[in-house]
């Protein structure tokens, strides 16, 4: 069994290598640090399954998902996150994703998650599909349900206080191009400044 570990920090790569090759023995592991190389690695095929993180430097995980979907359709991709969030598990499952499950979650709720995937099923927590359901039974669509998911992104970080350098710094972004997102995300949302996404962000429980 092959598996491809994509996450920027080495520690959370090593441990979740760690906890895999105890529950399956004989697994065999490549790693990323960021969407581009796990595209690469994944385009060179031989894997069983691969293990994405959402926030990465670059582009996201969604943004990796999506492309993932043209370049390497069968290859199945367990979400591995910290955001427990309906809006970006509703984009995850659409973009083709075979599960999403927490960083924190017990050992042996992420080995199910990984096992259901690798049998070509699709996992999901009861918590995060209670959220689901809740979300997908409104009739009305949020407005930022409008926003690409690299918008989306750069939204939750104003609301969250974030400056344009800052999340350009994160992003691996220039601020200029920050700046496009914002000009984007306001005219999108029919607003005219930051202070009032940042508001919404905060209203709408895009940011904790």
């Amino acid at each position: 069994m092959n598996l491809l570990l994509v996450d920027d920090h080495p520690l959370v790569r090593g441990a979740l290598r760690r906890l895999l090759a105890e529950h399956f023995e004989g697994a065999t592991f490549g790693e990323a640090s960021n969407a581009a190389d796990g595209i690469r690695m994944a385009s060179s095929g031989g894997w069983d399954l691969m293990l994405l993180d959402l926030s990465m430097p670059g582009r996201s995980g969604l943004e990796a998902l999506t492309e993932l979907r043209s370049s390497c359709p069968k290859l199945p991709v367990l979400i591995v996150t910290m955001h427990l969030d309906e809006q970006y598990a509703i984009r995850a499952f659409r973009s083709g994703a075979a599960g999403y499950v927490m960083k924190d979650c017990a050992q042996e709720e992420f080995c199910l998650a990984v096992e259901k995937a690798l049998a070509g099923g699709k996992y999901i927590t009861a918590q995060l599909a209670e959220a689901l359901a809740v979300t997908l039974a409104s009739p009305a669509r949020s407005p930022h349900e409008e926003l690409s998911d690299r918008e989306l992104q750069v939204l939750r970080m104003l609301g969250s206080g974030e400056t344009v350098k800052t999340i350009g710094e994160e992003l691996s972004l220039s601020a200029k191009t920050v700046s496009t997102y914002r000009t984007r995300i306001l005219k999108k949302m029919e607003m005219r400044t930051t202070a009032q996404l940042v508001r919404y962000a905060l209203a709408s429980g895009l940011v904790e």
